[in-house]
């Protein structure tokens, strides 16, 4: 049976695939660009997945590749502990199998240190792009730009932390070294805390805000400025032949375009496997709890990384959200009470009274993650198929400056960096 062709406009020639916050900045740099450009989304609107309830940090300070010296040593503390901030459920996956050698493969101080600069590289554009998108567009997702503070419960984490730093530092990125009191002078609400802090790291150019609601926003001046979003289709299989992508087969028909770029987070490796690509990416979910805000004046001003736990916290207008944990379970996106019980733990030891746990919204997503914590920017073997996949748990931090690349790579534009270490044949 023949398959139903999509009509579309003459000059089509962009189809974008996803609509989450990296979908949907690829769509505008490329509409900004001038070209004509096709959404292809299974939810009914933008930013339902993986964007949806993150923990909301914009931050390049968190760079750091999960793959580090110290990684498998954490690992195996943390093996058989339901409540642990990683959680990884031994199966007959391959596909785990072989993500899990790479990443051991990246462990090496080496490696560390060459995907810390390749990540940092990545972010760091991409936090110079989105304060030119915002000036451009003026949209608003309960932006807080009051930096985020990393902080340390321990002399001997913070000074591992404090050196990495200085590495940082070196590619950019600045950080302030706070001891215990400077970090309660900067954030107040942590003097109320019966834990012990010993100091942090604080980066006054990221910032924070709400996912959802900028991807939302963004997409709505993609529609404005003649970007086509198909919601509710579902992307069945993206044709090939002698080495171009002839179209993509949906649940509703057939569309194709002159250029793709496939930005479907998680599930990048689904549709790119039958093409003969391997792209090593493995869904880690994480999850996030958000309550109303109850008492202001015990709730944080500014977003924090607690680097032991694993955890984020935000402050998304009269909301509190922390985030964090990582689950490998495949793309199952339950929610196990267990692992949402320390996030819960989190706040009210953190910031008793502030918030109201019993009118929490829980949620779980997956977070596309590299063996090195780099994203997949760039070409592919198929002339007209470019990636923007893989960012992990920086989709957000990175979104901007990744949409701008594959649009100038599209456009026949050299892109502003160094494309080096960005693509899929470091793993080939």
């Amino acid at each position: 049976m023949a398959e139903k062709q999509i009509q579309r406009k003459k000059g089509e020639s962009v189809l974008v695939l996803g609509a989450g916050v990296i979908g949907v900045a690829s769509a505008y740099y490329l509409a900004r660009a001038g070209c004509d450009v096709t959404v292809l989304e299974r939810r009914p609107e933008a930013g339902r997945e993986t964007s949806f309830a993150n923990g909301g940090q914009l931050s390049s300070s968190h760079a750091s590749p999960w793959a580090s010296p110290s990684a498998p040593a954490m690992a195996l503390k943390w093996l058989g502990r339901t409540d642990a901030p990683l959680l990884l459920k031994f199966r007959a996956d391959p596909a785990l199998w072989s993500w899990s050698l790479r990443f051991l493969t990246n462990c090496s101080p080496r490696r560390f240190h060459v995907n810390t600069e390749r990540a940092l590289r990545i972010a760091l554009y991409s936090r110079r792009a989105l304060k030119d998108l915002s000036a451009e567009t003026n949209i608003a997702y309960e932006q807080l730009s009051r930096g985020i503070l990393h902080f340390y419960r321990d002399g001997k984490s913070f000074a591992k932390a404090r050196r990495q730093a200085g590495f940082m530092a070196r590619h950019g990125c600045r950080m302030e070294i706070l001891n215990r009191e400077e970090c309660f002078a900067l954030e107040p609400a942590l003097a109320g805390t019966h834990e012990t802090i010993a100091g942090g790291l604080f980066s006054p150019e990221d910032e924070s805000g709400d996912a959802y609601l900028f991807t939302s926003a963004l997409a709505q001046r993609c529609q404005e400025m003649g970007v086509r979003f198909r919601f509710g289709t579902t992307i069945e299989r993206i044709k090939a032949e002698t080495g171009r992508i002839t179209g993509v087969k949906t649940d509703k028909g057939v569309l194709d375009a002159e250029n793709y770029v496939l930005a479907l987070g998680s599930f990048s490796p689904l549709l790119a496997r039958p093409l003969g690509l391997a792209l090593p990416i493995y869904p880690a979910k994480g999850y996030s709890v958000t309550m109303p805000i109850i008492d202001a004046a015990k709730a944080p001003l500014i977003s924090l990384t607690d680097d032991e736990h694993k955890l984020v916290f935000s402050r998304l207008g009269n909301k509190l959200r922390v985030a964090g944990t990582a689950e490998f379970t495949g793309y199952d996106t339950s929610i196990n009470p267990d692992r949402t019980r320390p996030l819960l733990d989190a706040v009210s030891g953190l910031f008793p009274g502030a918030g109201d746990p019993e009118k929490a919204e829980f949620w779980a997503g997956l977070r596309p993650k590299t063996p090195d914590s780099v994203p997949l920017i760039g070409r592919t073997p198929f002339t007209n198929l470019h990636l923007n996949t893989g960012h992990g748990t920086l989709g957000w931090t990175m979104a901007c400056g990744s949409g701008r690349i594959v649009a100038d790579l599209i456009g026949g534009r050299k892109p502003e960096i160094s494309l080096d270490g960005l693509g899929p044949e470091r793993f080939a």
